[in-house]
């Protein structure tokens, strides 16, 4: 089966609007590549005593509007292509936000889970050693995205202050609110999505109050849009899925508590309580559920 390539799906969309919009060949032809991409190898020092050299990326997808925005993303199967890709919708969406911001994404091939807090510190210090002369609060400003936190951007932005010779708290956004974060930055992502399940939901003719939920991805952004469904439309949460395993019930989960159950055992799937059986694939550590999925249904 071929591997989906996100940044092919994002080209194909643009085609089909600029179709629809007579968009000028010229301005096609610029919006279907990035602007500037970096590649680079960061070499890493691992408890171990070891040295190994991890793979980023910062694209700058384009920057007709203003600086660059975008995420930085650490996960073991990342892609040049899904870099390409989320830059790319970064562009549309600050545009179509009328925004003064370009695209931007960037990431690195590793795996968190893997890997210490010392460990992590020296990646996320190297990786800016690597790409700081690109960024800047006027050039291209990162944020945390999949599996990267304020911890992660507080010491990204004291590895730039260093190198900058001063402090540079609008580096980044998603920092601690100690070094200027943004109260309601952690659940923004989430909070934005419901916005639109809630529009759409009116579209479509559905009470919230009476529907059932199923998050498929426990993280941050989940977790956020488990207690959000819960606290401001009354949803029932009936699943809910992470990296390790899924758990169901049909009379509802108390999504602060699977929370806290994660937050122990680093996964949701043996939260306590009333739930259909899972099964686990032999050939992997992941977890596969062996009831049909409700988002289906």
């Amino acid at each position: 089966m071929a591997k989906i390539n996100s940044f092919a799906i994002t080209q194909q969309q643009l085609d089909q609007c600029a179709k629809i919009l007579h968009l000028d060949p010229g301005v096609q032809a610029i919006l279907r590549v990035p602007s500037r991409e970096l590649h680079v190898s960061i070499p890493v020092r691992m408890d171990d005593g070891s040295l190994k050299v991890f793979q980023g990326f910062r694209i700058q997808y384009n920057d007709a509007r203003g600086p660059c925005k975008g995420g930085i993303r650490f996960h073991p199967d990342e892609t040049i292509d899904s870099i390409r890709a989320l830059a790319a919708w970064m562009t549309w969406k600050c545009s179509l936000l009328d925004l003064p911001l370009g695209g931007a994404k960037g990431g690195v091939i590793c795996n968190p889970k893997e890997m210490s807090q010392g460990e992590l510190e020296r990646l996320s210090r190297a990786y800016i050693d690597q790409v700081w002369r690109i960024i800047g609060p006027e050039k291209d400003v990162p944020a945390p995205d999949v599996y990267t936190n304020p911890q992660i951007m507080a010491w990204m932005m004291d590895e730039f202050s260093k190198l900058s010779g001063k402090n540079q708290f609008g580096l980044l956004t998603g920092k601690p609110l100690a070094l200027g974060g943004s109260q309601g930055r952690g659940d923004a992502t989430a909070r934005g999505g419901l916005f639109t399940v809630r529009e759409a939901a009116k579209e479509l003719g559905i009470d919230l109050s009476k529907a059932t939920i199923a998050v498929q991805g426990y993280g941050n952004a989940g977790y956020y849009a488990a207690c959000l469904a819960q606290t401001m439309f009354g949803c029932k949460v009936v699943a809910v899925s992470d990296s390790k395993g899924c758990i169901l019930n049909d009379g509802g989960l108390d999504a602060v508590a699977v929370g806290k159950h994660k937050a122990k055992t680093s996964t949701s799937a043996t939260s306590p309580g009333p739930r259909r059986s899972a099964m686990r694939n032999s050939s992997s550590s992941t977890w596969i559920s062996s009831f049909p999925r409700p988002w289906r249904t």
